[in-house]
């Protein structure tokens, strides 16, 4: 049997920034240009006003740390493409990092001890109320209200209550392990991959610390971010100063407000929307999975929609799918959301999902999108199959397979021109790209390729997953700890 091959490097991402000029490095960018809302000119802010909330030491320690973030940091060792000094949070951002006296809250020792004491289910909650108290009295000042809220987290605290079993039923209990069970036995090896995005068992038979916070942080609208003593000290485990500060200020700046960057416009205006399902736990205690949908426009604006729950039944395995109506609807809200958002309809709509869309979705999603023009539905895979090339290095990230003309594998890790080397300990992971709709396959991967640059949270290039999928099992779990009632905001800074 003849195999044809066809090998096809797509163009590396290119992100618009303050200046005229294009980068794929957001560093580099960054220096070079200054963020891309230097553009909005007198409408943007000239600084960032940032609350605390923790114990005293540690709001000490964080006020250290800003100290530096405010100011130039060098990498240990010699500089290179992947790891570079920081120039200063007002050199990268030209905004101000402001947080007065007035602008924090301090846990005091007694009360954080107190919460910690005893049981560690009982000890979580205590420790999340303590927490969300302290942000809901600075999220609900008229006036000097914060932009967003460093949260400190202790060693102690981590240690104890950073992830606890959720109490359950034995019934759910039960479930959940038929769940696990079914999956084991239906699924190869290579869907493993999945639970970097999409949410197990696992995941709700646990709360997470983390999640708990930005869950009522959501309720207060103030972004958190979440401060421990691996952003705050130096250590050899830790990253060097400057990648943690270049980190922490790309996430830091984005949620309170900014927009680091953006994709070049390249066509007619398009939302991105990533369908996934999470676990969640009724009023009723009942486990359902509910589909959840991460929605961006052109410009990187980000929203999550939750739609309707489905009851979970071992059978299931991974595929589950939405009925007619749940896609109608869920895509209705979405359309929603983005006109209310952007002031009208994309003349584009690209659905990603990990699994196939199956003949009930299509009907559904395909009757909600009749007014728009352009339709893609893509499915993205990871798969087993495997491409060597000459040298010391795999293929590069953005190269695309074809076999056959039929089957496409488009590879988002791997060697990395811009970093001129490949940094990753494994053998690359290609997804196998399937699209339904008036779009080839051509788009649908530069599309994927594209989106794995716009994780605003982070300033690291090495994205494999697009951002309309790499934050499903996140937003999940948030969504799982704020409840049934329904979003006071969408945005998408609320989640990462």
């Amino acid at each position: 049997m003849t195999i044809d091959l066809s090998i096809l490097e797509l163009a590396p991402p290119k992100l618009q920034f303050g200046g005229a000029s294009v980068h794929s490095d957001p560093k580099v960018g960054l220096l070079a240009a200054g963020p891309f809302d230097l553009r909005f000119g007198s409408a943007r802010k000239d600084h960032v006003h940032v609350g605390l909330v923790g114990p005293a030491e540690q709001i000490a320690a964080a006020r250290r740390w800003l100290d530096r973030c405010r100011a130039e940091l060098p990498v240990f060792g010699d500089a290179n493409q992947l790891k570079r000094p920081f120039p200063g949070f007002a050199e990268a951002f030209h905004r101000t990092l402001l947080s007065p006296d007035g602008s924090s809250v301090e846990l005091g020792e007694g009360a954080l001890s107190h919460a910690l004491h005893g049981d560690a289910y009982d000890a979580f909650q205590r420790v999340v109320d303590l927490y969300s108290d302290a942000h809901s009295r600075l999220a609900s000042r008229d006036q000097n209200r914060p932009d967003i809220v460093l949260v400190c987290i202790p060693e102690a605290v981590l240690k104890k209550v950073s992830s606890v079993e959720r109490k359950t039923t034995e019934a759910e209990k039960k479930k959940a392990k038929f769940i696990r069970r079914a999956r084991a036995s239906q699924q190869l090896d290579l869907f493993d991959a999945l639970d970097e995005v999409e949410q197990t068992p696992e995941d709700f038979l646990k709360r997470d610390l983390r999640l708990a916070l930005k869950a009522k942080a959501l309720r207060s609208r103030l972004p958190i971010q979440l401060v421990t003593d691996a952003l705050l000290n130096d250590a050899d485990r830790n990253q060097d100063p400057a990648t943690r500060a270049w980190n922490f200020s790309v996430g830091l700046y984005y949620k309170a407000g900014g927009v680091p960057w953006r994709l070049p416009p390249s066509g007619p205006e398009t939302c991105f929307v990533g369908i996934s399902f999470h676990h969640f736990q009724t009023t009723q205690r009942a486990i359902v999975r509910s589909s959840l949908a991460q929605a961006f426009s052109s410009d990187g604006e980000g929203f999550a929609i939750r739609g309707q729950g489905v009851p979970v039944e071992p059978e299931q395995g991974r595929n589950l799918h939405l009925s007619e109506q749940q896609a109608y609807d869920l895509t209705e809200e979405v359309l929603a959301e983005y006109e209310r958002r952007t002031g009208g309809a994309p003349l584009r709509i690209v659905l990603h999902k990990t699994s196939h869309f199956d003949d009930a979705e299509q009907a559904g999603f395909i009757a909600a999108l009749t007014e728009i023009p352009i339709v893609s539905l893509v499915t993205l895979v990871p798969s087993q199959f495997r491409l060597l090339r000459y040298g010391a290095y795999p293929p590069k990230v953005g190269t695309l397979c074809t076999v056959n003309d039929d089957r496409a594998f488009l590879f988002t890790s791997g060697f990395m021109p811009e970093l001129g080397t490949y940094p990753g300990p494994h053998v690359p992971q290609p997804f196998e790209v399937r699209c339904l709709g008036n779009e080839g396959t051509k788009a649908a991967a530069q599309d994927v390729l594209n989106l794995t640059r716009m994780n605003w949270n982070t300033s690291d290039i090495r994205g494999k997953w697009p951002v309309s999928l790499s934050f499903a099992r996140r937003v999940g779990g948030i969504l799982d700890e704020y409840g049934e009632d329904d979003l006071t905001d969408t945005s998408f800074r609320y989640f990462v």
